[in-house]
């Protein structure tokens, strides 16, 4: 059983700096590939970040040079640190982890507004 639980969502200013954490309870951590989504209202979820089991990543158009993902596998832990913050950044932001099968946590939601 996969279970993810995310933390650091908030009400931030435009410009500003945000990191989201995400507590993984699995067995071993550190052969899953791990993400973090987003799904703005009545939009559909999107890819933010993947960071694969070793380490590589990848990140979605729209947040390269801005957002950064990065795990902890000796604590079971993913983190999205996000910079410049944007309007169109909110959205309720999901972690992921994938291996046999995709897990998602409950979300928690980011909202970038003035």
């Amino acid at each position: 059983q996969v279970q993810l639980v995310e933390s650091g969502g908030a009400l931030v200013q435009p410009g500003g700096s945000l990191r989201l954490s995400c507590a993984a309870s699995v067995s071993i951590f550190s052969i899953y590939a791990m993400g973090w989504y987003r799904q703005a209202p009545g939009k559909q979820r999107e890819m933010v970040a993947r960071i694969g089991s070793g380490g590589d990543t990848n990140y979605a158009d729209s947040v390269k040079g801005r957002f950064t993902i990065s795990r902890d596998n000796a604590k079971n832990m993913v983190y999205l640190q996000m910079n410049s913050l944007k309007p169109e950044d909110t959205a309720v932001y999901y972690c992921s982890a994938h291996y046999l099968g995709n897990y998602w946590g409950q979300g928690t939601q980011i909202t970038v507004s003035s």
